[in-house]
């Protein structure tokens, strides 16, 4: 009869078995890195989004209160702010004793990390990538990559 020698509370696992385990984990783990990426790249363009639809409606309204003459115009003004920290600073409103501000903060460029922001004033063309400094109609992030979608940041 052949004895088998136990010693109690001898447990592991075998060079196969954690030659497997590590194997799955690295399969996993190459699965994983791609979708968290990609993930993370939509966050950061919805924020993006977001802050440029936040800062361009703040644009449209102090314009439509310019418009209506509820904000002061310089001759020659179109009626846009003459820069960012106007909408968080706030204007006069005629008729009335308070500031109206149209933000709360400058929002931060989530693929820059940075509050600055591309310009574009009322007299410059559509596409230009330089700031005419006469007023603020439009703001772009000066972000030079390319979205999921294919398109270009900066023409968003």
């Amino acid at each position: 009869m052949i004895r088998r020698l136990h010693r109690r509370g001898e447990r592991g696992f075998t060079l196969a078995e954690m030659v497997m385990v590590v194997a799955l984990v690295a399969l996993l783990t190459t699965m994983v890195l791609p979708v968290a990426k990609f993930t993370v790249k939509r966050q950061k363009e919805a924020e993006l989004r977001s802050a440029l639809r936040s800062m361009r409606t703040a644009i449209d309204e102090y314009k439509r209160l310019s418009d209506q003459g509820m904000i002061p115009v310089q001759i020659g003004g179109e009626g846009y702010p003459e820069n960012l920290e106007i909408l968080v600073e706030g204007v006069d409103i005629v008729g009335q004793m308070t500031k109206r501000k149209f933000l709360r903060r400058i929002p931060v460029d989530p693929m820059t990390g940075d509050i600055e922001w591309g310009l574009r004033s009322y007299q410059d063309e559509p596409d230009s990538d330089s700031w005419g400094g006469e007023n603020v109609y439009d703001v772009y992030t000066q972000y030079d990559g390319i979205a999921l979608d294919g398109t270009k940041y900066k023409d968003w």
